[in-house]
């Protein structure tokens, strides 16, 4: 099982036509992902083509779901107007929007979460690598990569991710399919102070699945979605948890590469979520490079088998 999107999800691409929207296109199709459509305003009946794909293309959301059945969409669309593209989405009442796009304004993304607001479109993003579902095939393909994460890292199996950080994200996958451990789902939800999915909604989401045995946590500096979902650990989550939280040495007040990590109070700065981690039972990584085997000693210590 996996959490979010399966082998069988078909995917839609808003702004498959774009050059970004187009190379990681191609590395979904070739992952073995069901891309069915593409939405480029204007170019409603052109397709787009890749090694035997012929994806259509349409001018809306909902003409290509309408059309192909998608229920899920990825938006690679420049962020100016990548905030009506996930209110498009919501408008077709797709089950996910995933938005890659960096750089949208503030005020537009609480708009969106306003206009969002008793609607069924969860949203991942924005500013984030979006999700990777392996596959069973040869080099795990066969499995739903939406975004631009790299799928070829992953394997099948046990252990969810998520993350504020891309790159992170990445080195865990890598560090667990490298000691043989594959991965339920592994979701990177973005770094922007204003997004669409939590640190805890996806920890609720990995704890209710019956094939996700243990769980790895990556955090930032700023904002306190890392100690809430810490604290809903403590007191409900029964699998081993593991966590890394990034900025050790970022100062006070000064923003460190994603636009949400920079020290606000007290509980925002590293030294202080590295405490509550602990304090909440959840095995802390020194270092990016011990991530996998922190988990190991978690699971260890709870008499889980990861593999």
């Amino acid at each position: 099982m996996a959490i979010l999107i399966t082998p069988t999800t078909k995917l839609l691409i808003q702004g498959i036509t774009g050059e970004f929207g187009a190379r990681h296109t191609r590395l979904s199709l070739d992952y073995g992902t069901q891309v069915v459509a593409g939405v480029t305003p204007g170019k409603g009946g052109q397709h787009f083509e890749h090694q035997g794909h012929r994806v259509p293309i349409f001018n809306s959301v909902h003409e290509a779901a309408r059309a192909t059945g998608a229920t899920v969409s990825a938006i690679f669309v420049p962020p100016p107007f990548a905030a009506d593209a996930i209110l498009e989405a919501v408008d077709a009442d797709l089950d996910l929007a995933v938005a890659i796009t960096e750089g949208i304004p503030i005020r537009d993304m609480i708009r969106v979460k306003r206009a969002m607001q008793g609607r069924r479109t969860r949203l991942v993003g924005p500013n984030c690598p979006g999700l990777v579902t392996p596959g069973t095939g040869p080099g795990s393909k066969g499995g739903c990569r939406i975004g631009i994460a790299p799928g070829y890292i992953h394997r099948p199996g046990h252990v969810g991710v998520v993350s504020r950080s891309g790159t992170l994200t990445y080195e865990a996958v890598f560090q667990l399919t490298s000691k043989g451990i594959g991965q339920s789902t592994c979701v990177g939800i973005g770094g922007d102070p204003v997004n669409g999915t939590s640190h805890l909604d996806v920890i609720k989401l990995f704890d209710a699945d019956p094939e996700t045995h243990g769980i790895i946590m990556i955090g930032e500096i700023g904002g306190s979605a890392e100690v809430e979902a810490a604290r809903w650990v403590q007191a409900h989550c029964k699998k081993p948890v593991a966590g890394f939280i990034a900025g050790a040495t970022a100062p006070a007040g000064r923003r460190m590469g994603h636009a949400g990590a920079v020290i606000g109070g007290h509980e925002d700065t590293a030294a202080a979520k590295i405490a509550i981690f602990r304090e909440c039972g959840i095995e802390v990584a020194a270092t990016p490079s011990d991530l996998a085997d922190a988990l190991l000693r978690s699971a260890a210590a709870r008499g889980v088998k990861l593999s």
